[in-house]
């Protein structure tokens, strides 16, 4: 029975609150524990919360459904159809990490951290990783090789909305408009209606997606190939099912880009899979299983990697192929094993290598490294960004310092930003020296976060390091956009950075080293108007503001964040207590410079950021279980 296990936690109801002079053992009802709750901004009491959360789930998987249901309608987080579906399917995940949990626990500090920001980040669980061989003493990055560079292609962040309707309202009240909600929000029947090429408010339409590779197509027919860090669906969580999830993949990789791209690399972004953020390791025992998409993709990539590299695709996600073209491996991860968002990990022992994915990865480094490959990885969440768990982000950091003259460098998407991350051998001590690898981030087609991006390598043909990119884009505000997009050149980083270094970088053939993205950030850090400039990029050219420091540590905290690929040390703070405003479509709840723009839950923006949650919750926990038993249960808990 769910109470026996309530009646181990009674130590944590009984401890202080941080209302002065108060404690839960004075309390005598649910409402009034929820309004200490309410009022608290402490780990101990979210773990109280927690506690109350869990008497839900062991009702089962429906009623504690029902319940969250009602308190994301009662507290007006979302529409009530965004409440009912999304919560509908990610609301059983969340409800057996609660069966599953112990309060206190390094997990349950964990789910406070990231979903409610009432907890500190814990430390992490120390683990090494375990390599076959030890690093070569003489392993170092290759000089480049002066041939003439090739040109590869990097796209991230699609989010094509196959259900876009051009007219439909652009100004909804959910989070993707341009749809055909309800008759007002038809062509025809609303002020605000969307145009041919897309909105702000809205995901891609099929037509900027084609737009973007008829321009790739035409200006460079000649890359080698093209790379995609993941995320082909659309951000209407609450409407997806495995059968949409499947025909926007199979639609995307089979229908499109085989008509204008040659060769493409793929990567299994958090929305291209229902629930979005749904990848259960192989360890855990449930039904809700994410095998179906995994043998989508596999069957969707192998007309570019072969069957060989999609009998592991159809494992877990990824793969390693050699590029056919060049001594270059290819090895695409699954990164959505270290996102916060992806509920199933919150295990009662959380594994330090779901599905063996890192030891893997240091199988094909290793063999790699023994054949004198050079490697590029690929993956869709940064390994440094907020939205990775501190734990696997070090695993994954010790990888990257054990191979770091192999890796040539490091691909993602996620934040829909154009931006980068450096790793560094000493966080202690980051400087040009100790600069190891780059992590290239790029910038989004979708509209919903800047102007339509794509990006263009230069690259050396023999260590395959990068010697500059180029970013494309379609403005927005250009009166002839809704007609047709102008693709045109943004920047290049040569061109925008390379003179105002010293010693200047301007050498076509001269990589982009660790080293030169490490002086880059300390040209930021003295010259704001660089630093300014760079910021206005990172959003695409669009709602751009000033960041400094005068107010909030912007830039200090975007410097930081730059020179972390190890999210530990990305100076992402975590604000405590529960921020009882509603959501906004661009919001953080931990930080206001490192946004995940990509796949936060429905759930996880409840109870992070809503007016009125705790009372919410109590009064849809009551109507279910009534205001006398659950007054019973919490009685009986704290006469423990």
């Amino acid at each position: 029975m769910f109470v026996s296990r309530w009646l181990t936690f009674a130590s944590i109801l009984g401890t202080a609150f941080a209302v002065p002079g108060q404690s839960l053992a004075k309390r005598t009802t649910v409402s009034e524990i929820l309004t200490d709750i309410e009022d608290a901004t402490t780990c101990t009491a979210c773990e109280a919360l927690l506690v109350i959360l869990q008497a839900l789930a062991h009702l089962g998987n429906d009623d504690f459904v029902d319940v969250i249901t009602d308190v994301c309608e009662l507290a007006g987080i979302d529409d009530d159809d965004v409440c009912e579906g999304a919560i509908s399917r990610e609301g059983p995940i969340l409800a057996h990490d609660l069966r599953n949990m112990d309060v206190p626990s390094h997990t349950a500090t964990l789910f406070c951290t990231t979903i409610f920001g009432l907890c500190n980040y814990p430390a992490v669980t120390e683990y090494t990783v375990d390599f076959p061989s030890a690093k070569p003493a003489n392993a170092t990055r290759p000089a480049s090789s002066g041939e003439t560079p090739i040109k590869v292609v990097h796209i991230s962040d699609i989010h094509v909305d196959l259900e876009y309707e051009d007219g439909a309202n652009y100004n909804c009240t959910k989070n993707i408009c341009c749809r055909p909600y309800t008759t007002a929000d038809s062509p025809g029947n609303t002020d605000y209606p969307a145009g041919e090429y897309g909105n702000h408010n809205c995901d891609s339409p099929l037509t900027l997606e084609e737009s973007m590779y008829e321009a790739i197509e035409e200006y460079f027919s000649d890359a080698s190939f093209t790379i995609f860090t993941g995320d082909v669906i659309e951000g209407a969580v609450w409407a997806t099912n495995e059968t949409n999830v499947e025909a926007g993949l199979n639609d995307a990789y089979n229908t499109r880009m085989p008509d204008y791209l040659n060769l493409v690399y793929g990567v299994i972004g958090n929305h291209d899979v229902n629930p979005v953020n749904s990848f259960p390791p192989a360890a855990i025992d449930t039904t809700i299983s994410s095998q179906w998409v995994y043998d989508t993709l596999s069957s969707d990539w192998t007309q570019w990697i072969g069957s060989t590299a999609a009998t592991t695709a159809d494992d877990y996600g990824a793969y390693s192929v050699k590029y056919s073209g060049g001594n270059l491996r290819i090895i695409s991860f699954n990164t959505n094993f270290y996102y916060k968002e992806n509920f199933w990990l919150y295990e009662a022992t959380m594994e330090s290598d779901p599905s063996g994915q890192l030891a893997w990865l240091v199988d094909e480094l290793d063999a790699a490294e023994t054949a004198g490959e050079r490697v590029w990885l690929m993956g869709h969440m940064p390994m440094g960004a907020s939205d990775a768990f501190h734990d696997g982000s070090n695993y994954f950091n010790q990888i990257i310092q054990r191979y770091d003259a192999t890796i040539a460098a490091v691909f993602y998407g996620h934040t829909h930003k154009d931006e980068f991350e450096i790793a560094y051998s000493n966080y202690s001590n980051p400087t040009a020296d100790t600069a190891t690898m780059m992590s290239y981030i790029a910038p989004a087609l979708t509209p919903t976060s800047g102007n339509p991006t794509f990006r263009v390598y230069s690259v050396d043909p023999v260590t395959f390091g990068i010697l500059d990119f180029e970013v494309y884009f379609a403005n927005m505000s250009s009166p002839t956009y809704q007609t047709k997009p102008t693709w045109e050149k943004y920047y290049s980083v040569k061109e925008a950075y390379g003179s105002l270094l010293t010693p200047p970088v301007t050498d076509s053939a001269a990589e982009l080293t660790p080293a030169f993205w490490h002086n880059l950030t300390v040209l930021f850090e003295n010259d704001d108007s660089v630093f300014q400039d760079y910021y206005a990029r990172k959003s695409r050219g669009w709602d751009v503001t000033e960041c400094t420091d005068s107010d909030d540590d912007c830039k200090s905290d975007e410097i930081c964040q730059l020179r972390a690929a190890e999210s530990q040390y990305n100076c992402v703070e975590i604000t405590p207590g529960i921020d009882f405003k509603k959501a906004k479509r661009s919001s953080s709840s931990s930080s206001s410079h490192q946004e995940s723009a990509c796949g936060e839950s429905v759930i996880g923006r409840m109870f992070a950021n809503f007016d009125g949650s705790v009372a919410s919750l109590k009064t849809a926990a009551e109507a279910k279980l009534g205001s006398s038993f659950m007054d019973t249960i919490v009685n009986t808990t704290l006469s423990v």
